[in-house]
């Protein structure tokens, strides 16, 4: 792995992981879907502009309009609404350690899409992830940093991303990553607006919490991390997949040095089980890639 590979991964993963304790910060002015729909929109419209006036790309037409809907619901619409639902209810630390686990969800249910037969090493990863986000969860249960039902909603979460990466891989896209990203992210943006009315109960403040939150969501998650992660998967999607081993563990050092959130052996403990599961997977990934 060369050099200039490494810092790009060493970024995207920190950048990845921050969003768990910027929406925690943003959680203290305003309703979850509140802060999230305005971020989403926001980081659409910019992309989009950057798509039609310095890339020159053309608006989507025919059955790629309804190919980008669907994209969005699943990776923005229901996976972000039940992201911040469950944030709201979990450590930052959790809620990036769930993320991180997204891929091992995705094989599983790839095999399933495509008819093949899930491996033991597929099972057995998944199993390591799920036993490593319970025991860092299981102390954070006790002191209330975490819910059952804020754990059910980040499963939610972690589902809909896992269909909504498959359903990506499986359309032959004639738009340029940018257009496809903003797109995506606006029009998920959109069908969020009913849920986040339905959903108001509270007063809210859009002081500078709210804006440093909004703005750090848009630029260094939603435009520059989601744009990293991209490239990586185009240069090396084996190589790409290892950096998310990192996410955890910049999730627990934010949710720590930040938010004064506790971190214990069942952090340490969790965290790595996580990572042998990631790891697991992966070369389980990589031994299909090679015919093995």
């Amino acid at each position: 792995m060369n050099l200039r590979l490494l810092l790009l991964g060493i970024l995207f993963a920190a950048s990845w992981a921050s969003a768990s304790a910027a929406a925690k910060f943003g959680l203290r002015s305003v309703e979850p879907l509140v802060l999230f729909q305005i971020r989403f929109l926001s980081a659409g419209i910019i992309m989009l502009a950057f798509s039609f006036l310095f890339q020159r790309d053309r608006l989507p037409k025919g059955k790629e309009w309804w190919e980008l809907t669907i994209f969005g619901l699943l990776n923005v619409t229901l996976y972000l609404s039940f992201f911040v639902l469950g944030i709201k209810e979990v450590a930052a630390g959790i809620g990036s350690l769930s993320t991180a686990t997204n891929p091992l969800f995705i094989s599983i249910i790839s095999a399933f899409w495509m008819g093949r037969q899930v491996k033991r090493a597929e099972w057995l990863a998944v199993l390591l992830g799920l036993l490593g986000v319970g025991l860092a969860t299981y102390p954070l249960l006790q002191k209330s940093f975490a819910t059952p039902l804020g754990l059910f909603y980040m499963f939610l979460s972690m589902l809909s991303y896992s269909v909504g990466t498959i359903y990506y891989s499986k359309i032959d896209w004639k738009l340029s990553r940018t257009a496809i990203n903003g797109w995506q992210v606006f029009l998920g943006g959109i069908l969020m607006l009913p849920l986040t009315f339905i959903l108001h109960k509270e007063p809210n403040h859009f002081d500078l919490n709210f804006t440093l939150s909004v703005l750090w969501l848009i630029f260094p998650v939603s435009i520059l991390a989601v744009q990293l992660w991209l490239y990586l998967l185009e240069v090396d999607p084996v190589k790409a997949s290892f950096f998310l081993f990192l996410c955890p563990i910049f999730g627990f050092i934010y949710s720590y040095l930040l938010l004064d959130e506790p971190i214990t052996y069942h952090t340490f403990l969790g965290t790595a089980l996580v990572i042998v599961g990631l790891y697991v997977g992966q070369r389980e990934k990589s031994n299909q890639k090679n015919g093995k």
